[in-house]
C-alpha cells in the first residue's frame, strides 16, 4: 500500500536515508511516534517499495537504533511526544540518539563553562528588557536578537547604534529573502517594535561580530560533525555560506549562496595558511561537539555548526542544530548518509555487548 499522508518531514531525506541503509545491507524504515509501541514485538513502518519510487507499511521487528528526525519542535515538545521519548531513552534494548532539538541559550551556557570553547562565544546574554539591550549596545557597534528556538535564520534581527545619524537607531528584521530596516530616534520606541517581532517567544541578545568579506559579501563556516564507525566524532564536512546581498544572515533559503570554503579562505589569508586554517576549524569544530553532547547530558550521534571567522582569523561559535538539514555539497552529502548507519551499527552492537 502506499501512503501519502502516513508521516511527516522531509520525505526526499527519509528517501535517500532509506535508499542508502538498503544498499549498505541494513533493515531500516521510518516509524511515527504514534506508531511506535512497546507491547508488541513488531512495528507499523514504512519502507520504499521495491522500485524505491513509493511508500509501502509493513510490520517491521521494533528497532535497535532510532535516528530522530522528528521534524517541529512544536511536535516534540507535546506531552505524549516527550513520553514516548523518554520510554525511548530508559528502553534497554533500544539506542535512541539525539533526542531534542537545541536550544540557542542552552549551547552558550554549556560552551561557556569550558576554557576549551568558551573563547569561541560572542557576548550573549537573555533578552529581558530594553536595560540590558541598551547596556550590551553600549558595548558593541551592534546586536543580533535570535529567537532561542529558531531556525534557518528566521526571527533574527539586528539592531545597531550609528551615533553620528540624527536618527541613531536601526533594527534590520529578516524576512524571506528580503529585510525591513526601522529607525528611531530613542532605543524605547524601537523595543515597541521588537516586542512586536518577539511576541512571546524567549530570545538572547549577542554581540554582532564583523565576519571576513569576500567581495564586500561577509560568509560563514557551515560544519557537519557526525559519530564514526567506532563511535567518536569526526568531521563528515565543512561548506561555506556566502550572504546575500539584503540578508542579515548567510543562510541559502533567505539569500545567501553555497561557495567552496578553501577558495575563500584562501583568497582572504593566502594558499598555505587557509591549510592550517581549515585543520583549526576541523579540530574546533570537534571539540564544541564534545562539550555540546557532555553538556546535553544525552548520547548524540550528529549536529551541524556554523563558525564565523573575522577578518583577523578568529574563530566564533553561532550556532549548532541538533536536526541537521541537507548538505547541498554532493560528497558530504553521500558521506553524511552513510555515517548515519555506520554510527547506528556501533551503537547496534553496542547494545547486543549488555543483552
Amino acid at each position: 500500500m502506499d501512503s501519502t499522508n502516513g508521516f511527516r518531514g522531509n520525505r526526499d531525506n527519509f528517501v535517500d536515508i532509506v535508499r542508502t541503509g538498503k544498499d549498505m545491507g541494513f533493515l531500516v524504515y521510518v516509524v511515527t511516534i504514534r506508531d511506535l509501541k512497546f507491547t508488541s514485538p513488531t512495528v507499523k513502518g514504512y519502507s520504499l517499495n521495491s522500485s524505491n519510487d513509493g511508500w509501502e507499511t509493513h510490520q517491521f521487528p521494533l528497532p535497535q537504533v532510532i535516528y530522530n528526525r522528528i521534524p517541529l519542535r512544536e511536535d516534540e515538545e507535546k506531552p505524549w511526544v516527550h513520553r514516548k521519548i523518554m520510554t525511548c531513552l530508559q528502553h534497554p534494548n533500544i539506542q535512541f540518539y539525539n533526542p531534542y532539538f537545541f536550544n540557542k541559550w542552552h549551547l552558550f551556557e554549556w560552551l561557556k563553562v569550558s576554557k576549551s570553547t568558551d573563547y569561541l562565544i560572542p557576548q550573549t546574554k537573555r533578552m529581558d528588557g530594553v536595560i540590558s539591550l541598551a547596556r550590551l549596545l553600549d558595548k558593541h557597534p551592534y546586536l543580533y536578537l535570535k529567537p532561542e528556538s529558531g531556525k534557518a535564520g528566521k526571527g533574527i534581527m539586528m539592531l545597531k547604534y550609528k551615533k553620528n545619524k540624527i536618527i541613531p537607531y536601526r533594527l534590520k528584521i529578516q524576512n524571506d529573502r528580503s529585510s525591513i530596516t526601522y529607525k528611531s530616534t530613542s532605543l524605547r520606541r524601537l523595543w515597541v517594535r521588537i516586542n512586536k517581532e518577539t511576541g512571546h517567544s524567549p530570545y538572547i541578545i549577542q554581540q554582532g561580530i564583523a565576519l571576513a568579506t569576500v567581495d564586500h559579501r561577509p560568509f560563514d563556516l557551515r560544519i557537519l560533525v557526525q559519530k564514526t564507525a567506532k563511535g567518536h566524532w569526526g568531521v563528515t564536512g565543512v561548506g561555506a555560506r556566502m550572504a546575500g546581498l539584503k540578508s542579515i544572515t548567510t543562510h541559502v533559503p533567505r539569500g545567501g549562496t553555497i561557495e567552496s570554503p578553501s577558495k575563500l579562505l584562501s583568497t582572504l589569508f593566502g594558499a598555505d595558511m587557509s591549510s592550517s586554517m581549515m585543520s583549526r576549524i576541523r579540530t574546533t569544530a570537534l571539540i564544541i561537539a564534545r562539550q555540546i553532547e557532555k553538556g546535553s547530558g544525552f548520547t548524540l550521534g550528529e549536529m551541524s555548526m556554523d563558525l564565523g571567522i573575522d577578518a583577523l582569523g578568529k574563530l566564533w561559535f553561532f550556532e549548532a542544530n541538533a536536526r541537521p538539514m541537507k548538505f547541498d555539497e554532493p560528497h558530504i552529502r553521500r558521506k553524511s548518509l552513510e555515517r548515519i548507519f555506520e554510527y547506528s551499527q556501533y551503537l547496534a552492537r553496542k547494545n547486543n555487548q549488555y543483552n
